[in-house]
C-alpha cells in the first residue's frame, strides 16, 4: 500500500519547482492534491502535466494569492468539497523578495516579502489546522537562509527565520490534537526561482557543499513525503536541513551577499507571473 493512500493535501505554489515535484510525489504516494498557485498559466500547465501522468483525478486547482486569507481558505475548502477531508498541508509558496542593502529597500517590498514568504505560512497553519480536526501535517518551506547570515538576501532570510520560529510555536499549540508541524530548509537547489532561467547561475554555490550533485526539487519532495506519512508520527516543531551538506561547512561558506555587493535593490517576485523589479544604487 502506498504511504499516503486515502490522505488529501494542499500544496502552495504547486504550479512549479519544489511544489510540483511535492505534488507528484504526493501522487505517487497515494495522496489527492489541490495545487494553488498565483501564476494562472503555470497551475493549468501543472494540472494538465498531471493528466498526462495519469493523475487526472488526483488533483484539482485554486488560483490566488498565498498572502490573501479568502484565497487560502478558500483552497482548504475546496480539498474538504472535493475529497471531503483534508489531511496535509504543504506550505510551499514562495518569491525571492526584496534584495539590496537595507538602507536603500523600499518599505513595500520588505512588506510584500513577508506576506509571500511568512503571512502565507501562518494563513496556511490557521486554515489548514481549522480543517484538520484530530490528526494531519503541516510542513512549511523554510531555508537554511533563515538559519543564519549571508545565505540570502536580508529580508528573505528575516522572513524564513520567521517561518522557523512559527513552526515550533505552531507544534506546540497543535500536538495535542495530534497535528503535526515541521519545516523543511532547502539548500541550493536548482528551481526557476533559484537559477532565473540559466542553471550557471548555482555553479559558485553549489561548489561550496560537500555533496558533488545540484539539489533538485525531488530531494525536497522526498523529505516532504517523509514527514507527510505515519513514518514521522513523532516528528513536529522540527526543521529538517536538505542542503547537501553545505550548511555543515563553516558558518560563513556563502559568503557576503552577491546582490547586496551588486549595487542594486528591488524586489525578485520569483514564478508568480508578476514583474520583478530593480533600481541601481550608489553603493
Amino acid at each position: 500500500m502506498k504511504r499516503l493512500e486515502g490522505r488529501v493535501a494542499v500544496v502552495t505554489g504547486g504550479a512549479s519547482g519544489i511544489g510540483f515535484a511535492s505534488v507528484e510525489r504526493l501522487a505517487a504516494e497515494g495522496a489527492r492534491v489541490v495545487i494553488t498557485d498565483l501564476n494562472e498559466a503555470t497551475g493549468k500547465a501543472a494540472v494538465q502535466r498531471m493528466a498526462d501522468a495519469g493523475h487526472a483525478e488526483a488533483v484539482d486547482l485554486v488560483c490566488g494569492d498565498v498572502a490573501d486569507e479568502a484565497h487560502v481558505a478558500d483552497a482548504m475548502d475546496r480539498a474538504i468539497d472535493r475529497w471531503g477531508r483534508l489531511d496535509i498541508a504543504f506550505l510551499n509558496a514562495g518569491v525571492g523578495g526584496a534584495f539590496g542593502s537595507l538602507l536603500e529597500t523600499a518599505v513595500e517590498d520588505w512588506d510584500q516579502t513577508f506576506a509571500y514568504l511568512t503571512r502565507s505560512v501562518f494563513l496556511g497553519i490557521k486554515h489548514a489546522g481549522k480543517r484538520m480536526g484530530e490528526g494531519g501535517s503541516i510542513i512549511a518551506t523554510a531555508s537554511i537562509a533563515g538559519l543564519g547570515g549571508g545565505a540570502g538576501s536580508h529580508g528573505y532570510s528575516a522572513a524564513k527565520a520567521a517561518v522557523i520560529s512559527l513552526t515550533r510555536t505552531a507544534a506546540m499549540e497543535l500536538g495535542p490534537r495530534r497535528i503535526r508541524v515541521n519545516a523543511i530548509a532547502p539548500g541550493v537547489i536548482s528551481t526557476p526561482l533559484a537559477h532565473r532561467g540559466k542553471e550557471s547561475n548555482l555553479e559558485a554555490l553549489c561548489a561550496r557543499q560537500p555533496w558533488p550533485d545540484t539539489g533538485q526539487p525531488a530531494d525536497i519532495a522526498a523529505a516532504l513525503a517523509f514527514l507527510a506519512s505515519d513514518d514521522a508520527r513523532f516528528v513536529t516543531g522540527e526543521t529538517v536541513t536538505v542542503d547537501g551538506g553545505l550548511r555543515a561547512r563553516s558558518s560563513d561558506v556563502l559568503g557576503d551577499n552577491s546582490m547586496l555587493l551588486a549595487g542594486r535593490t528591488g524586489m525578485n517576485r520569483g514564478s508568480t507571473g508578476l514583474k520583478s523589479g530593480f533600481r541601481n544604487t550608489d553603493r
